[in-house]
C-alpha cells in the first residue's frame, strides 16, 4: 500500500475524562466519528489541545487504540509522543506505529537548557525507531529550545521526517524555512500562526484545537486556499480568527473542552494543575462560536 501524504485539516483532539480522570471512551468515540462527518483530512490525538504532556502511557496507549480503531482508516492519525527521555519517546513511538497510526507527531519538553545538537540527536534517534512518517513539533513559548534552519536541514536527511508543525508564531522565520528547505519537509500551520498566511507560502495544512469547534469552516478555510480563492478566504479567515486569539488567552484544553460541552459532548475538564475556563472565558468562547454559527 502506498504511503499517504498528508495534508488538509487535522483537529488535536482533546482527551474526554471523567472526575476521576479516566477516559470517556464512548465520547472520545463519538468526537471523532464527528469530527470525520463534518470532512476533517486527519486527527491528531495527544497533541497540546490533547494534554499528552500530562498522561501515564497507558492511558496514552488507549487513546491512540481508540481513536485508530474507530477512525478504521477513513483518515490517517498522526498521533502525538510526548516525552521528555529519548529512550521514553522511543519506547513511546514504536508501541504507537504498532497500534497502528500512520504518523507521528514528535513533541520534546525540556527542564534543563539542552544545545541544538542534543535536540537533532533526540529527534533523529525517535524517527529512526519507526518507519512511519515523522511531524516535527516546535512551540519555543514552552519549551527551552527552538528548530534553527541548520537543525532542520539536517533533521530532513532522515527519509520519515517529513512534516513540521511550528507553533513559534514568527511567520518571517517561517518563510525563510520554506524557501531554505524547497519541500523537503512540509509545513503545517499552528495556532498561533494565522493559517491562511501560511497556506499561501505553501503549508500543507493545518493542526490545531479549533479545529474541533469550528471543523466544518475549518475544512473550507482549507479548500478555499486549495482553490487559490484568496479573497474569500480572507473572509473567512476573519470570522474565524476570533477563535486563535482567544486560545492565546485561555488555556488551549481548557478552551476547546468547554467549547466541546457547549456543542453536546461531555469532554469533562482540563486534568489538574490546569483550571477549567472560569465563567468570563466561557462566555468569551459561547459569544465567539454563536457568531461563527455553530453554537
Amino acid at each position: 500500500m502506498p504511503e499517504r501524504e498528508f495534508s488538509g485539516i487535522f483537529p488535536y483532539l482533546v482527551t474526554p475524562l471523567d472526575e476521576s480522570g479516566n477516559l470517556k471512551e464512548d465520547v472520545l468515540c463519538d468526537l471523532v466519528n464527528h469530527l470525520i462527518s463534518k470532512g476533517v483530512h486527519g486527527l491528531t490525538p495527544l497533541g497540546s489541545t490533547g494534554e499528552g504532556a500530562y498522561f501515564p502511557w497507558e492511558l496514552k496507549k488507549r487513546v491512540i487504540e481508540m481513536v485508530v480503531e474507530t477512525t478504521a482508516g477513513r483518515i490517517p492519525v498522526i498521533a502525538g509522543v510526548n516525552e521528555i527521555t529519548t529512550a521514553g519517546a522511543i519506547e513511546q513511538a514504536s508501541h504507537t506505529e504498532r497500534i497502528g497510526a500512520d504518523g507521528i507527531l514528535i513533541v520534546l519538553p525540556t527542564y534543563f537548557p539542552l544545545a541544538d545538537q542534543q535536540v537533532v540527536e533526540h529527534f533523529r534517534s525517535v524517527a529512526r525507531a519507526v518507519s512511519c512518517p515523522v511531524t516535527l513539533y516546535t512551540n519555543p513559548k514552552f519549551s527551552k529550545w527552538d528548530f534553527t534552519i541548520p537543525m532542520l536541514e539536517e533533521l530532513a536527511e532522515e527519509p520519515n521526517i517529513r512534516y513540521l508543525k511550528d507553533a513559534s508564531g514568527n511567520t518571517g522565520k517561517l518563510l525563510s524555512i520554506v524557501d531554505a528547505l524547497h519541500n523537503r519537509i512540509k509545513i503545517f500551520s499552528a495556532s498561533a500562526h494565522v493559517p491562511l498566511f501560511v497556506f499561501m507560502m505553501g503549508g500543507v495544512g493545518w493542526m490545531a484545537g479549533p479545529a474541533c469547534l469550528i471543523p466544518e469552516e475549518c475544512v473550507a478555510l482549507f479548500n478555499l486556499a486549495q482553490q487559490e480563492n484568496w479573497i474569500e478566504a480572507l473572509e473567512l479567515q476573519k470570522r474565524l480568527w476570533s477563535l486563535n486569539v482567544a486560545f492565546e488567552n485561555y488555556s488551549l484544553a481548557a478552551c476547546v473542552k468547554a467549547g466541546l460541552e457547549m456543542q453536546g459532548f461531555p469532554v469533562g475538564s482540563p486534568i489538574p494543575p490546569q483550571r477549567q475556563l472560569d465563567e468570563e472565558g466561557k462566555r468569551v468562547v459561547s459569544r465567539i462560536l454563536t457568531n461563527i454559527g455553530v453554537l
